[in-house]
């Protein structure tokens, strides 16, 4: 004779495993696509920098020391004045995140992708953070003052 209450036990014991396999499955499976998207709005907010266009309005550009230049649209500017180099960019944020600007490293030479790029600590701290909101034109600039430096 049958023991159904022994039969009945490995019955549930059987439905409650295939369902803590299908529930797993389930939870790895969603914690995949939640990742998916994440990285699919991050890549959708990043900054993309592109010179801006010619019809765009001249940046009128001010460094600490009160020297003042116009850079015009899709253009640039660099002047030596009493010994201190003026460079500065027109420059506007194709993309959808907003571009923030807190350095920049110097280089004497055209690059391509197949240098490495520099470390963090090799990169100059800008006088102050320059902000670019997406679809706008904004700028870029910098002052070389030391003689003595490599880069000037």
């Amino acid at each position: 004779m049958a023991d159904w209450t022994t039969i009945s036990s490995l019955a549930t014991a059987g439905g409650t495993l295939v369902l803590a396999v299908a529930t797993y499955s389930a939870v790895r499976s969603s914690n995949r696509s939640s990742r998916i998207a994440e990285r699919a709005i991050e890549v959708g907010t990043r900054p993309v920098i592109m010179s801006s266009r010619f019809q765009d309005e001249p940046e009128k550009v001010g460094w600490q020391d009160d020297h003042w230049a116009k850079v015009p649209g899709g253009g640039g500017y660099a002047e030596e004045v009493n010994g201190i180099v003026y460079v500065a960019a027109s420059l506007r944020n194709v993309g959808n995140g907003i571009a923030v600007f807190q350095g920049w490293y110097p280089v004497g030479e055209w690059l391509d992708g197949a240098q490495p790029h520099p470390e963090a600590d090799a990169f100059r701290r800008q006088a102050r953070d320059l902000y670019i909101p997406p679809g706008d034109v904004g700028f870029w600039w910098v002052a070389l003052r030391d003689r003595d430096d490599a880069s000037y």
